[in-house]
């Protein structure tokens, strides 16, 4: 099935580009792969090449960053690895500052990098899972 018709829903609040990036990663992979998960995670690799998850949808990185966003981007299939939700682990701890302060995360100036990572993390899932139920 084309990536467009399986694009998940926080693509569908992201922008055009993010769209085109999972699209054209999905129907690539579905052709090398063939239909399923793994297409899937590919076409999510290359989503978090240059885009990050904020609360319900995808945003470019800061300042147009690339590569790897978590452990398990950086590592091939085999290796596993934790994903890191969508979250730019190596993003700096002001970036994650600013995007909890977007997120309305309380007590994020009290936060280390790992604590501002697994709030933020949480605070997309809760974002993802009620704009999924209304």
């Amino acid at each position: 099935m084309p990536g467009r018709e399986e694009m998940p829903s926080t693509l569908e609040r992201s922008s055009k580009d993010a769209q085109r990036t999972w699209i054209k990663a999905h129907d690539s992979a579905v052709e090398q792969y063939g239909e399923g998960e793994r297409a899937h995670r590919v076409a999510y690799g290359a989503l978090k090449h240059t885009y990050e998850k904020v609360g319900d949808h995808w945003e470019r990185k800061e300042g147009g960053r690339k590569g790897p966003s978590d452990p398990r981007s950086a590592k091939p299939r085999q290796q596993g690895g934790r994903s890191g939700e969508g979250v730019d682990e190596s993003a700096s701890k002001e970036h994650l500052y600013d995007l909890a302060r977007r997120l309305g995360i309380d007590g994020r100036s009290r936060m280390s990098k790992s604590e501002l990572l697994d709030a933020i993390r949480k605070a997309n899932r809760s974002e993802t899972r009620a704009a999924r139920s209304s």
